[in-house]
C-alpha cells in the first residue's frame, strides 16, 4: 500500500512538472496590463491563459508574487478581462523547442512562425534562460571570425566567441552592417534577435537578409515595438537559447541581438511598473542585473562545443555614448564598435569610427604585423579627423608634422578602405592583405 500511494504521489509531480494538471485560479485585480488572481502553485516564467469577456482567451505570464497571489504580465494590452475571469496554467516557461528545422524561419516570442506554416518537429528542448557553464572550462578566444566586413576584419578584428557592442544613434547605418555581417560571415548558424523594432525595418531587414545560401543557416526572432515588454524579454532569451543550443552542436554562431537597449526599455517598464526605485535615467536596478546576464551566455563553449561571437546593438539616446546601458553594456562586452554620425555625414559607409571603437581580443588571434598596421591606420585616421577643420581653414603647413602629412596624403585611400557597398563582401584575407598594401605603398 505503501508503495502504491509513492507511485501515486511521483505521477502527481510529474504531471505538474509537464504542466497537464488542470492548474487554475480566478483573477481578482486588472489594470489593464499586470492582474492578479488568487494563488495556485507556479514558477516564475509561467504561462497561463485568461479568460476574457468576449469567450476568447489571451495569454499571459507569472512575473511575481504578493500576499498570496500570483502576479500576471498581459502579453496583449487591453483585453477585455472581468473579474473572476478563469487563470489556467499551461505551460512552466522553462524550455523552448529547438532543432534544425528552425533554420530559415522566423519567428515570435513564443516560437510561432511569422508565416503561419508549421514547422517540422522539433524533438529536443533548451532552458530559455540558458544553461550555467563553469567560466574556468570555457574555451578560449584564439581564431578570427570571418564577419564579411573590411573595417572590422582588418582593424577590429573579432574572434570567435567574442561579444562586441555596436553602439549607434539613429540613421548611421546600424541596420546595413548587421545585414552585411549576416549575409557575408563564414559562421555556420546565424542567429538574429530583432527586438523592439519598428514592423517597417523587421520585413525589410527579413526580407534583405533571408535569400539565397543565407536563409539556410539562418533563424529570426522578431518582436516589435508594439508587443508587450514581457514579450520583447521572452525573444531576446529565445534568440539566445536558440543559439546555445547549436553551440551545444559544435556550431560556431553569430548571435546578433538588436538591440539590447529596447531589451533593457522592457525590463524598465516592468520593474517600475512592479514598484522598483528608478534610478539613473529611470532605470531600475533590475536592468543592471539583466544585461551581464544575458551577454555571459554568449560567448566560447566547453570542451568540444563551439561558440557564439555576439554582436549587440546597443542605442545611444541623442549620440549620448555616456548612457546607463551604454556604461553597463561596455563593461562586460569584449569591446565595442561606435557608428559614428560625422563619418555617415562624410559619405563613409559602414560609418566606422575606428579611433574610438575597440577590439580587446585583436591583438591575442592575430599575428603581429597586422596588430603593427593596423596601429598606424588608427593613428593617422585619428591624427586626420582632429585636425580636419584645421585643414579645411587652410591652416595646415605641410611638412610641420610627419604623421600629420602622411594622414593627409594617405586620407582618400583611408576612407576608401573602410567604404563598402552593401552588396559587396571582404574576407578576411583579402582585408588584412589590402591594409597593409595600402600602408606599404
Amino acid at each position: 500500500m505503501g508503495n502504491r500511494v509513492l507511485s501515486i504521489t511521483d505521477s502527481i509531480k510529474k504531471i505538474q512538472l509537464s504542466g497537464k494538471l488542470n492548474i487554475s485560479g480566478r483573477v481578482t485585480k486588472y489594470d489593464g496590463h499586470f492582474l492578479e488572481c488568487d494563488g495556485f502553485p507556479a514558477n516564475l516564467g509561467s504561462i497561463c491563459t485568461v479568460a476574457a469577456s468576449d469567450g476568447t482567451e489571451t495569454m499571459a505570464e507569472i512575473i511575481g508574487f504578493k500576499k498570496g497571489n500570483n502576479i500576471l504580465s498581459m502579453f496583449e494590452s487591453d483585453t477585455k478581462i472581468q473579474s473572476g475571469a478563469k487563470v489556467s496554467i499551461i505551460d512552466d516557461g522553462h524550455d523552448v523547442k529547438v532543432g534544425e528545422a528552425l533554420l530559415g524561419r522566423v519567428l515570435d516570442a513564443m516560437g510561432n512562425p511569422y508565416d503561419g506554416k508549421p514547422i517540422s518537429a522539433l524533438p529536443e528542448t533548451w532552458p530559455i534562460n540558458g544553461k550555467f557553464l563553469n567560466p574556468l572550462a570555457r574555451n578560449a578566444v584564439e581564431k578570427p571570425l570571418d564577419v564579411g566586413v573590411r573595417a572590422i576584419n582588418s582593424l577590429l578584428t573579432i574572434g570567435k566567441g567574442q561579444r562586441v557592442g555596436i553602439v549607434a544613434g539613429s540613421g548611421v547605418g546600424k541596420s546595413v552592417l548587421l545585414g552585411m555581417m549576416c549575409k557575408y560571415t563564414e559562421a555556420e548558424i546565424v542567429v538574429v534577435g530583432l527586438i523592439g523594432e519598428r514592423g517597417r525595418e523587421v520585413g525589410s531587414f527579413v526580407k534583405n537578409v533571408l535569400s539565397g545560401d543565407t536563409k539556410s543557416k539562418t533563424i529570426v526572432v522578431a518582436v516589435p515595438a508594439d508587443r508587450s515588454p514581457l514579450l520583447r524579454i521572452r525573444g531576446a532569451n529565445r534568440a539566445t537559447a536558440i543559439a546555445e543550443y547549436f553551440r551545444s552542436k559544435g556550431k560556431n554562431v553569430l548571435l546578433i541581438m538588436d538591440s539590447l537597449t529596447r531589451v533593457a526599455h522592457a525590463r524598465r517598464e516592468i520593474g517600475l511598473a512592479l514598484g522598483e526605485q528608478p534610478t539613473a535615467k529611470g532605470y531600475p536596478p533590475s536592468v543592471v542585473s539583466l544585461i551581464p546576464k544575458l551577454i555571459e551566455r554568449s560567448g566560447p563553449g566547453i570542451g568540444k562545443q563551439g561558440s557564439i561571437t555576439a554582436f549587440y546593438t546597443v542605442l545611444a539616446d541623442g549620440d549620448d555614448e555616456n548612457d546607463p546601458v551604454v556604461d553597463t553594456a561596455r563593461a562586460i562586452l569584449d569591446g565595442h564598435i561606435i557608428l559614428s554620425r560625422q563619418q555617415a555625414q562624410l559619405g563613409i559607409y559602414p560609418a566606422i569610427d575606428i579611433s574610438s571603437s575597440v577590439s580587446r581580443v585583436m591583438n591575442e588571434i592575430i599575428d603581429p604585423d597586422h596588430s603593427e598596421y593596423a596601429r598606424v591606420f588608427r593613428k593617422l585616421i585619428t591624427l586626420y579627423l582632429d585636425n580636419r577643420d584645421l585643414i579645411l581653414m587652410g591652416g595646415y603647413t605641410q611638412g610641420k608634422d610627419p604623421d600629420l602629412d602622411l594622414a593627409v596624403s594617405l586620407w582618400p585611400r583611408l576612407t576608401e578602405h573602410i567604404r563598402q557597398l552593401e552588396g559587396t563582401s571582404a574576407n578576411f584575407e583579402d582585408s588584412k592583405t589590402n591594409l597593409i598594401k595600402l600602408l606599404k605603398g
